[in-house]
């Protein structure tokens, strides 16, 4: 929902290395598509508690979507997790200023019933 695509996990933890950088990690990978057909590739930095979001890991995530997923529009996102079941979500996007939060959303999480 928060991005407009259909999304399948592809992998937890992915391990990996990349040129210029080395070894790196992304807790999540989706792939996905959108109406008309476009295919994306998502990276899912996810944090708890006291753990920050880190400019570093999003332009790594980025760095590694572009070599192993040239073809796919990579679209680089970050959950938060806050203890009162709030989840914050976090779409980033590259400029010419580095990395920024093209968009946030807050969610409530609350039981099926």
């Amino acid at each position: 929902m928060f991005l407009g695509l259909v999304c399948h996990s592809l992998q937890n933890h992915l391990r990996t290395t990349v040129r210029g950088i080395g070894q790196m990690e992304t807790d999540e990978l989706y792939v996905g598509v959108d109406r008309r057909g476009a295919h994306y590739v998502v990276p899912v930095q996810a944090k708890g508690g006291r753990d920050k979001m880190s400019v570093v890991q999003i332009e790594q995530d980025l760095a590694m979507c572009a070599e192993k997923f040239p073809a796919l529009v990579c679209r680089p996102v970050g959950a938060q997790f806050a203890g009162d079941n709030t989840i914050a979500l976090f779409e980033f996007e590259t400029s010419g200023d580095g990395v920024s939060v093209r968009s946030e959303r807050h969610y409530l999480l609350v039981p099926p019933d």
